[in-house]
């Protein structure tokens, strides 16, 4: 077997199809179409095989006989010249010598686990962060509780300040001329919040009920909408209400009207002291959990930027372009056009979502060649209880059976993962955080 290295981690070999094996293929793709289509005077999946061809004729069995053929020679010199391949394959086939007298070649190219170069993956002295929690990180979070609890009391005759809830009517122009999106009634924004441009929250500060203003301001030069990036403004805002937040008292009556889980049961609070002390032990739980993530994060970019490899890029495009269609299906599904989709979701353009996309894809990648590397260098073991495991929790994750799962996954695949997991945890061991 020839198989050509090409640039990009990827390989290139030919493979052929048996006279015998394929006939075989046509044959199972003859019992499938025949139960599926419609032939007068027959059954579904009665007609002989004569007449079904006489109708639809051979090459009508050979798509479906092609993928079976090919599935099963590919995976066959797959295995045997063990090619550690981590990409789907692009097949070249001439379908216009496809017949059941020769056999049949095809010319696969592929992606292939990148030689990695392992550097320092032991003892690299991370650093995590003091999870400690203060007196005025507990005083905040008690006050974010109270503020989702406050009552909003209007203000009469007083100006906006920081804070305030504001109802207003605004009518954006630019040039002197109206834009769409740019005209509202009845808006409400919390001031401070910088939802809106930079300037505009800023300049309705001071201002009262039933007054006027022009608001000038200008659009930044990343603004989502490109026929609005770096123009002048002027919005023109009437204000109808503005009301503050009152917020109830830190008291024995407030505390008991909160629930909090003790053995497995929701419960009040009995106490303000008690609420204090849960609050205290949430937020330590919950800043030790950042810092070890933050950690953790900080230790496996350190293990893959010690390692040399070249990623394979058509891998990186295939998730970023899977990630696009995903993305373009659930703006479908909404009935969003896409670019609005994802300007909801943060990304301020298409590009920027395929940027974002590519670097998580950059990093999922690198850290499953790395691990692999690893668990090949620690020569790590599966035993068939592991195995099963990771089947069995791959059948309840999916809502299938396990032997369901075993049919659609290689076992490869499974082995590939459960090694990964070990190699991560090797890792994490081997690396034990200082404060």
């Amino acid at each position: 077997m020839n198989i050509e290295k090409l640039a990009g981690s990827k390989v290139k070999f030919e493979v052929t199809i048996p006279v015998e094996t394929f006939k075989k293929a046509v044959d199972n793709a003859f019992l499938k179409k025949n139960k599926e289509v419609d032939i007068p005077g027959f059954r579904k999946g009665q007609a002989p095989r004569s007449v079904y061809e006489a109708r639809f004729g051979v090459e009508s069995l050979y798509d479906e006989a092609l993928n079976e053929a090919i599935s099963e020679t590919y995976y066959e010199v797959v295995d045997e010249n063990k090619i550690n391949v981590c990409g789907y394959p692009k097949i070249d086939l001439d379908e216009k010598k496809i017949n059941q007298t020769d056999p049949i070649h095809y010319t696969v190219t592929v992606s292939v686990y990148p030689e990695v170069e392992l550097g320092e993956y032991k003892n690299l002295g991370i650093k995590k962060e003091d999870s400690k929690v203060t007196d005025e990180e507990v005083d905040a979070e008690i006050k974010s509780a109270l503020e989702r609890d406050a009552m909003l009391v209007n203000k009469e005759n007083e100006t906006i300040e920081e804070g305030d809830t504001a109802k207003f009517d605004f009518e954006g122009k630019v040039d002197g001329v109206a834009f769409p999106g740019g005209t509202a009634k009845d808006y409400s924004l919390v001031i401070g919040s910088h939802q809106f441009i930079p300037g505009f929250e800023e300049q309705m500060l001071g201002m009262k009920v039933n007054e006027t203003k022009d608001l000038s301001v200008k659009f930044p030069e990343d603004y989502h909408e490109e026929s609005l990036r770096g123009k002048d403004a002027i919005f023109t805002v009437t204000i109808h209400e503005v009301q503050y937040k009152e917020l109830p008292e830190l008291n024995e009556e407030w505390v008991k009207e909160q629930k909090h889980k003790v053995d497995d049961k929701e419960v009040p609070y009995e106490s303000v002291e008690e609420y204090k002390a849960d609050t205290l032990k949430k937020l330590s739980e919950r800043k030790e959990e950042n810092a070890k993530n933050k950690a953790q994060n900080e230790l496996f970019e350190k293990v893959i930027a010690n390692a040399k490899f070249e990623l394979p890029e058509d891998l990186v495009e295939d998730e970023v372009n899977q990630a696009l269609e995903d993305a373009t299906n659930q703006a479908r599904q909404y009935g969003l056009e896409l670019n609005m989709l994802l300007n909801y979701m943060g990304y301020r353009s298409l590009d920027d979502f395929k940027a974002y996309s590519r670097e998580q894809s950059v990093k999922r990648l690198s850290l499953r060649f790395v691990l692999k590397a690893i668990a090949e260098k620690e020569n790590f073991e599966v035993t068939e209880e592991e195995l099963e495991k990771e089947y069995s929790e791959l059948a309840e994750h999916y809502k299938m059976t396990v032997e369901d799962v075993k049919n659609a996954v290689r076992a490869d695949a499974i082995l590939e993962e459960v090694k990964s997991q070990k190699a991560y945890k090797f890792v994490e061991e081997k690396n034990p955080f200082t404060e």
